[in-house]
């Protein structure tokens, strides 16, 4: 018998797998007026980048929260908002929680002002509880022995690194402030520089003679931190503080927070003690033992209200207490005296 036919048709291929990649999956859009209010706070308030991404974090954190609710981000009500940070404040601390808070109240105000809302579901929110810490500082003994370490080191990095401590603990600056710095910011005379601060205000601050003195070294090293030009040709950089590898054009904040770390290290200081803010602290604090007036470390600091740098004055009084408790004669013999009974 002739056997059975066979079919000529094949089975159907399967679809050829992509090569490359895998998607990744899309980002989560948290509201269509996210973007929005992001711009106003860039365009009308001033707000820096480093403000505007940690608005950016917190409303989209809060965001993918009520999504897991069917909630939209612009839609929230009151006990949405309260339950987000309930769960907040069981794992992270007060000042993280006032933070956030901070933020959900100016998107939805920013909401009812654009007319998106009829309410403001922040507004009846209230804000955590929270100490007051007082700020981290170094003695004028611990920054001393950083800048006699790094004096030390010598060569480029050791210059642009003396020139970095003594400048900031000189002005007090904001790290930001600081590793961005062009060079136009030193002044004609080179008494000082002019800064560019919170919300494009610039601000005048005057410089020590030591700090004078380690920018006189830094500067004819300074190319060394550049680029060079296609072709070999010798860089240019508009910074004061320039880098080779930073996409930025000039020395990172991280970059410079590892550099101290290092330092205090080798200068026998733990480095859990120092950061760039903590010698923004010490730079303020020690110039109110030293006998400046509040309104002058106010302007130096850029702070725009002086409620925030009445902190320090409760530093340099906590000390003052520490001191006449270890040293006053009174006080060793209320200590001393055995009690009655």
């Amino acid at each position: 018998m002739p056997g059975k036919p066979v079919s000529t048709m094949t089975a159907p291929k399967s679809p050829a797998k992509r090569r490359g990649r895998p998607c990744k999956p899309r980002p989560l859009t948290t509201s269509p007026h996210l973007d929005a209010f992001l711009d106003m706070l860039t365009a009308e308030r001033g707000a820096a980048v480093n403000t505007r991404l940690a608005y950016e974090r917190d409303l989209t954190d809060l965001g993918r929260w009520l999504a897991q609710r069917s909630v939209a981000l612009e839609g929230a009500g009151t006990e949405d908002l309260r339950a987000y940070l309930a769960v907040q404040s069981k794992d992270g601390a007060p000042r993280t929680v006032a933070r956030r808070l901070s933020a959900m109240r100016q998107f939805y105000r920013f909401l009812l002002s654009e007319g998106r809302r009829v309410d403001d579901p922040a507004s009846p929110l209230d804000s955590p509880k929270q100490g007051r810490p007082l700020p981290k500082i170094l003695t004028e003994a611990e920054v001393g022995a950083m800048l006699s370490t790094a004096e030390a080191r010598g060569g480029p990095e050791g210059l642009r690194l003396v020139a970095l401590l003594e400048v900031l603990y000189a002005t007090g600056l904001r790290v930001s402030e600081l590793v961005g710095l062009p060079m136009t910011a030193i002044m004609r005379d080179g008494r000082g520089l002019l800064v560019r601060g919170k919300g494009g205000k610039e601000r005048m601050v005057p410089l020590s003679d030591p700090a004078l003195a380690a920018l006189a070294a830094y500067i004819p090293s300074r190319g060394h931190f550049i680029p060079p030009a296609a072709g070999g040709e010798a860089g240019h950089s508009p910074f004061l503080f320039p880098s080779r590898s930073s996409g930025e054009g000039h020395l990172t904040r991280q970059r410079f927070a590892q550099l101290l770390k290092q330092l205090a290290i080798d200068a026998g200081i733990d480095p859990e003690k120092v950061s760039p803010h903590v010698l923004r602290h010490a730079f303020a604090t020690h110039l109110l033992d030293h006998g400046a007036d509040l309104r002058s470390v106010q302007k130096m600091l850029g702070h725009a209200d002086i409620a925030t740098t009445q902190i320090y004055t409760h530093v340099v009084t906590e000390r003052l207490k520490k001191v006449m408790h270890d040293h006053h004669p009174l006080a060793r013999r209320r200590v001393e005296e055995p009690s009655e009974g």
